[in-house]
């Protein structure tokens, strides 16, 4: 499989499932536009690294709640690459907290990240997707977002959003032949998982059928599968990857 001459344009990649999901796509030749918030020395790396897999690439340091900040590195993306493909929407953030005592501030943080994030990229670039007929958005969810997780209201709620987005969106735009899905993942080793503490993380690990945390790449992997042709009858669905946590 090859992706070369195509464009991803994915947010929050720096680090985590996005600089996961950003190598392995780079791996088959895709170009890739990512944006980061403040840490450029990650940037700057994850640029590196996909030149030496000999794909393109360009970072921008947008933040995923300025719309107006996200058109423009949408329309710069196309101006440097000529188009964008595939549109993953992965940039998300945490703050967890009992319901009692979560700040409206706390709250409305990570549904403009998760949630209004997702629509600005997506927003910035349907335009795109839609003129050219053709086009596959993913959207980083989460078991969260299905399952829902104590002290996680506004996470819960914000990925259970990009479910409905996903299945909404797919609807709307499955006549211009674009197609829209969405990962859930689980328990993920990434930095998001540092600020839990190991007893809550090994409690977790028994509860999951596998017995173990995922993998970035994991998650990576089954991106690439959902923008393969193999996935070109798959629409509007969300893939759960979990390990079997959400069985129940």
């Amino acid at each position: 499989m090859t992706f070369k001459n195509k464009t991803v344009i994915i947010s929050g990649a720096s680090r985590g499932i996005g600089r996961s999901i950003a190598i392995e796509l780079a791996g088959i030749g895709a170009n890739i536009s990512f944006n980061f918030l403040k840490n450029i020395k990650e940037a700057k790396s994850l640029e590196k690294e996909i030149k030496e897999l000999g794909s393109c690439v360009k970072s921008y340091k947008v933040d995923i709640k300025d719309y107006c900040a996200v058109k423009f590195w949408a329309d710069s993306t196309k101006d440097l690459f000529g188009n964008i493909d595939i549109v993953i929407n992965n940039a998300g953030i945490i703050n967890d907290s009992a319901l009692a005592l979560m700040e409206p501030g706390d709250w409305h943080n990570v549904l403009s990240t998760n949630l209004d994030g997702t629509f600005n990229l997506t927003r910035a670039a349907i335009i795109n997707l839609i003129k050219q007929k053709s086009g596959i958005i993913i959207n980083i969810a989460s078991v969260s977002g299905i399952t829902g997780m104590p002290r996680q209201t506004n996470y819960s709620a914000s990925k259970a959003g990009m479910i409905g987005f996903t299945k909404s969106l797919a609807r709307e735009v499955a006549p211009y032949n674009i197609r829209v899905n969405a990962i859930a993942p689980g328990f993920i080793e990434t930095d998001m998982l540092k600020i839990l503490k190991e007893e809550y993380l090994n409690h977790m690990r028994k509860q999951i059928p596998l017995n173990r945390l995922g993998k970035a790449e994991e998650i990576a992997k089954a991106v690439k599968f959902l923008i393969s042709d193999d996935a070109s009858y798959i629409t509007g669905q969300t893939i759960v990857v979990d390990g079997g946590l959400s069985i129940g």
